[in-house]
């Protein structure tokens, strides 16, 4: 299988020569193309740092990260913004979508901007917020559907792209348990059979539960790395749930 995304020794610190935050500390992990990989670690083990530097939003202080082909740490400022737009696709905790435009609207505008045809537009949105069932509500506007439906859409706007990875953010954080299994569930359906691969930071157990492989941090470093298999979700989240009692004191944070 192809891997699509390679950390290699990446290193992040914050703070000057007088007070330095070792954030990151030499992580390396592979991605395979179709993988769904959770990341999970106590409140600042490095988790959301390394999503934001996978995700060029922060840069590394040493080390390479390579998306396909392409060493993103390389990257040129003035090229960042394109990279985003044609290669990663973003699920976010609050949604992000822009109450002025309709739930076709938001999920139009990856594509608008890439300047993909009008028809060819209409095509891939028809298709996908079928998918995802929300073909009913595309003509409202954010305020007028529940956050579950937000979810979906903000969903939809992730994957329309087709990007080679897509980037979610503790998504299931803002929605009661059962839009959050919603999402989930439709997270799960857009890798098995839209063959989306997804890179999530989660704390909650039962959110990871959904992945096929746990990457956990603690202090800045890969702690443990499990995998799902052949194993029902059940049992791969009692064995997250172990995992977590490794990390003692951490583990009630993570969860």
């Amino acid at each position: 299988m192809e891997k699509i995304l390679k950390v290699e020794k990446i290193q992040k610190y914050y703070g000057n020569k007088d007070n330095i935050t070792k954030a990151l500390d030499q992580i390396s992990f592979d991605v395979d193309e179709g993988e769904f990989i959770g990341i999970m670690g106590a409140s600042g083990s490095g988790k959301t740092t390394l999503l934001n530097c996978i995700s060029t939003i922060d840069n590394v202080s040493s080390g390479h990260i390579y998306l396909g082909n392409q060493d993103i740490t390389e990257i040129k400022e003035a090229d960042i913004a394109k990279f985003r737009r044609e290669n990663l696709g973003f699920i976010f905790q609050d949604f992000n979508l822009l109450d002025t435009l309709t739930m076709e609207e938001n999920i139009a505008l990856i594509l608008t901007i890439n300047k993909i045809p009008e028809k060819e537009i209409d095509t891939k949105i028809k298709d996908i917020a079928k998918k995802l069932g929300i073909e009913n509500i595309l003509n409202k506007y954010p305020y007028q559907v529940s956050g579950g439906q937000k979810q979906r859409t903000a969903a939809c706007r992730a994957i329309v792209n087709s990007p080679k990875i897509i980037l979610a953010d503790e998504p299931t954080g803002s929605l009661d348990s059962k839009s959050a299994k919603q999402l989930l569930e439709i997270m799960e359906d857009m890798n098995k059979n839209m063959k989306a691969t997804i890179l999530m930071v989660t704390h909650d157990t039962f959110t990871a539960s959904y992945c096929s492989k746990i990457l956990f941090l603690k202090d800045g470093k890969i702690f443990n790395k499990i995998e799902k298999g052949e194993k029902q979700r059940k049992d791969f989240y009692n064995e997250i749930l172990d995992v977590l009692a490794l990390l003692g004191g951490d583990a009630r944070d993570v969860r």
